[in-house]
């Protein structure tokens, strides 16, 4: 815009060509269009009410409850947004020379510490934009490890069979083999069959603790005996971090390398694909490893190290997804010491939840959960014919968004529930009521649940048809009647 307007600016610079002044190029004859578009003739009233309507469609975390396992999909709050947009931070050039972003690098540095001493471990990299990135890096921080070492043959990773599945497609990315770990009966990885699977030729464990059934695995020390024992790294995914924060920390367990997911736990607002961040915490004999440049403070001022000859490189570009870290810095100070209290809270609404509904949905694994918690749909099916896809669908009828369903994969007919921190007990209480009006309908009218949602802008749609004949292009007119020359051009 600046050089669009600068022509009605005294004293414009010499050499500065207005855009306007600016030579139109030709277009290619072919990559002309044959007519003018058919473009709807609208009032600005009308178009306004028209995408307002759409926008009113979409579903958040501020338009009702969101409990979506394994996402923590909680509060985003507004004075982060703010912060963000203070002139200081939001104006800032990623490649803003370190003189001029002092308070920049400050932030970053606080909020190293801070993350440090959530995971118990000395040394953290922001520069990871997600978590699966921070997955990624990881991997790839253990591999270099390894190979500096001459310990060329370990090759495996080691990963639950509850896991993310990020952790098994990262393991791909970074090069390695996996090797799956069953879950016993109390929700914990089976130690025999661990032991069985972990040899020299491991590399390490990604484990998410507590883990997506939402379950503490009781026998963390002695897994972390058994892979450090041969050598092994143990890998934390920092999913499920927001039911521990302030209550134990992943390096006490044994943990090596750790990911924080900032728009998870750190209230940073996520979905759709992004925005994110997954900085990435080590041990000692790891950090030389680290993404470069990392982040140094001398005395008063904060700069970037280049100088890293063992590390992996940059992993993102410049360093990192700087306004996550804002949000994030303002969320974390804003608790201060009391930041065990969002843990704990979380972990009480699940608990509540799972004490409500165990009595009318199949509970898998009956022990107090963390943060999160999963039941079963499976005897709605059998007696019913009712889905864990049919509760999910019927569940939006009441203003609810579903939760996570069909995962992890050990549980049949899953439904996977997060309250998060940020829901009073009233709106707990209005999810119960549903759950358990679902519940009830499943018995006494099946199709009502069957053909869910009623009350929604798009119905219930045929998913094995979309998924065999995706529409993946806009159709301008109806089917065999497409102008060719308007489809080509437009």
């Amino acid at each position: 815009m600046e050089l669009i307007f600068e022509k009605s600016r005294p004293g414009r610079r010499a050499g500065r060509v207005p855009a306007y002044d600016l030579p139109v190029p030709e277009i290619p004859a072919e990559l002309a269009r044959a007519k003018p578009p058919r473009l709807p003739e609208v009032s600005e009233s009308e178009l306004v009410r028209h995408f307002t309507a759409l926008a009113d469609r979409t579903f958040g975390i501020d338009t009702g409850f969101y409990p979506l396992g394994s996402c923590t999909m909680k509060h985003n709050p507004r004075v982060n947004e703010r912060a963000a947009a203070l002139p200081g931070f939001r104006d800032l050039h990623p490649l803003q020379e370190e003189d001029g972003a002092q308070g920049a690098l400050e932030l970053m540095w606080e909020l190293q510490q801070m993350l440090i001493e959530i995971a118990g471990l000395p040394a953290v990299t922001l520069q990871p934009a997600a978590g699966s990135q921070g997955e990624l890096t990881g991997l790839m921080l253990m591999r270099a490890a390894f190979a500096d070492r001459g310990e060329h043959d370990r090759r495996v990773i080691v990963t639950a069979d509850t896991a993310h599945g990020t952790n098994p497609a990262s393991v791909t990315m970074a090069g390695f083999e996996l090797a799956k770990v069953a879950t016993t009966e109390r929700g914990n990885l089976d130690l025999d069959d661990l032991r069985a699977k972990v040899d020299d030729r491991t590399a390490g464990l990604m484990l998410t603790n507590p883990s997506t059934l939402g379950l503490f695995d009781e026998g963390i020390e002695e897994i972390a005996r058994i892979f450090h024992d041969r050598g092994a790294l143990l890998y934390y995914d920092g999913a499920n971090l927001n039911a521990v924060v302030g209550r134990s920390r992943p390096g006490d367990m044994g943990f090596d390398i750790v990911h924080y997911n900032l728009h998870k736990t750190f209230s940073q607002p996520h979905g759709g694909g992004g925005p994110g961040g997954g900085p990435v915490a080590v041990a000692s004999e790891l950090e030389p490893y680290l993404p470069s440049p990392t982040l140094l403070r001398d005395g008063e001022r904060f700069r970037l190290d280049h100088d890293r000859p063992k590390s992996i490189g940059r992993v993102r570009g410049f360093a990192g997804p700087f306004a996550v870290f804002v949000r994030a810095y303002a969320f974390m100070r804003a608790y201060g010491p009391a930041m065990r209290e969002m843990s704990d809270v979380a972990v009480l609404n699940a608990n509540y939840l799972l004490a409500r509904l165990k009595d009318v949905y199949d509970l898998p694994y009956d022990r107090l959960c963390m943060h999160e918690f999963v039941l079963s749909a499976r005897t709605l099916k059998r007696e019913h014919g009712i889905t864990a896809l049919d509760v999910a669908k019927r569940l939006m009828d009441y203003g609810i968004h579903p939760p996570t369903i069909y995962f992890p994969l050990v549980v049949a007919e899953a439904l996977m529930i997060e309250p998060t921190e940020t829901e009073p007990k009233e709106r707990l209480d209005a999810f119960v009521e549903a759950m358990r009006s679902i519940a009830a309908e499943a018995a006494s009218e099946p199709e009502v649940l069957k053909e869910a949602p009623h009350r929604r802008p798009v119905r219930r749609l045929d998913e094995v048809k979309a998924a065999k004949e995706p529409v993946v292009r806009y159709a301008f007119e109806e089917a065999g009647k497409v102008d060719r020359s308007s489809a080509r051009a437009g």
